[in-house]
């Protein structure tokens, strides 16, 4: 099978399009043809060892010291049971699903292997692949941080990075608990954010969030533009900050007073994953798509991501 394969750390140069060994599905294993797959900011930041503050050594110790370990990268992906192993129940060859490799990665191939118990999910009828496979990477990251918050109807949400995965779904997750939402983003992506939910949206380049006398229950930063030190005046009393993408300061950092840091990877769970397709059913979560891109084309969705400017996920359609 084709499979693109992180030769390094660097930039969009450093992924191969190469030929490997199929997988096969081992006891309690299915082995998945990808439709589609996405290019995630964590697919980015693993790929150009681009890491928050005080995390390089840390880093290479989990991901790899001169190159990705797992070199195959993807977190997230839809796709067709192309095989089952001894002993699973409940999947067949044919199945449509939704799979969340997650931190496991290999999802930017032909095929990927997922335990049949573990993040898998059937795909619905009539969901589009685009979709289907952007759900699971921001989805889970914002139930999972909302989740720790314990976000509670009435509250109110500051969303920094708001037009990103991970911030578009922390906008639509958070309304849909009956939070009030503030995100912020840049004046490209305003009107995008407000059909989003979102009750005010910010334009950071017009207005600093940390000057003004607005207060948030909950300052959920998914592009690390801030600190908990830094986020302490506009948090209220019992304030929580999400540092989603923090450096060592934040996952280290204590509590002050009754407001507290929430940091650290995020969970991955089935019934996050299970609950992501049931809201994009009923229409409460949709994560915006900023582009589509052919197998052969990945790179050009690595370097659209280097960019920053990338608004939602970028799907790669595998045939």
């Amino acid at each position: 099978m084709r499979a693109w394969v992180a030769t390094g750390y660097g930039g969009p140069e450093v992924l191969a399009l190469r030929d490997v060994p199929m997988p096969l599905p081992g006891k309690g294993e299915v082995l998945i043809r990808v439709q589609a797959t996405t290019v995630s900011s964590g697919d980015r930041r693993v790929r150009a060892l681009d890491l928050p503050p005080g995390m390089g050594l840390l880093g290479r110790l989990a991901l790899g010291l001169r190159r990705p370990r797992r070199a195959v990268l993807g977190a997230e992906l839809t796709g067709l049971v192309a095989a089952v192993g001894q002993g699973v129940t409940g999947l067949a060859p044919g199945d449509a699903v939704i799979a969340f490799p997650g931190f496991r990665q290999g999802a930017h191939a032909e095929f990927a292997v997922m335990p049949a118990t573990g993040m898998v999910v059937p795909r619905p009828e009539g969901m589009t692949l685009e979709i289907a496979a952007a759900l699971g990477f921001g989805g889970t990251t914002a139930r999972d941080y909302l989740r720790r918050a314990g976000l509670c109807a009435g509250e109110r949400v500051l969303v920094i990075g708001a037009s990103g995965t991970v911030g578009a779904a922390l906008v639509q997750l958070a309304r849909a608990t009956g939070a009030a939402v503030t995100a912020v983003t840049s004046g490209a992506n305003v009107e995008m954010v407000r059909a989003m939910g979102a009750a005010e949206v910010i334009d950071y380049t017009a207005r600093n969030v940390t000057e003004g006398p607005e207060r948030w229950d909950v300052v959920a930063d998914a592009v690390g533009a801030l600190s908990f030190r830094k986020a302490l005046p506009i948090m209220t009393e019992g304030g929580r900050y999400l540092a989603i993408a923090g450096g060592l300061g934040d996952l280290v950092a204590r509590r002050r007073g009754s407001r507290r840091p929430i940091a650290g990877p995020a969970a991955e769970r089935r019934d996050d994953l299970e609950a992501l397709v049931d809201l994009a059913q009923c229409g409460a979560f949709r994560p915006p798509i900023d582009a589509v891109y052919p197998f052969v084309d990945l790179p050009a969705a690595h370097a659209r991501a280097d960019t920053g400017r990338k608004r939602g996920s970028l799907v790669i359609s595998v045939p």
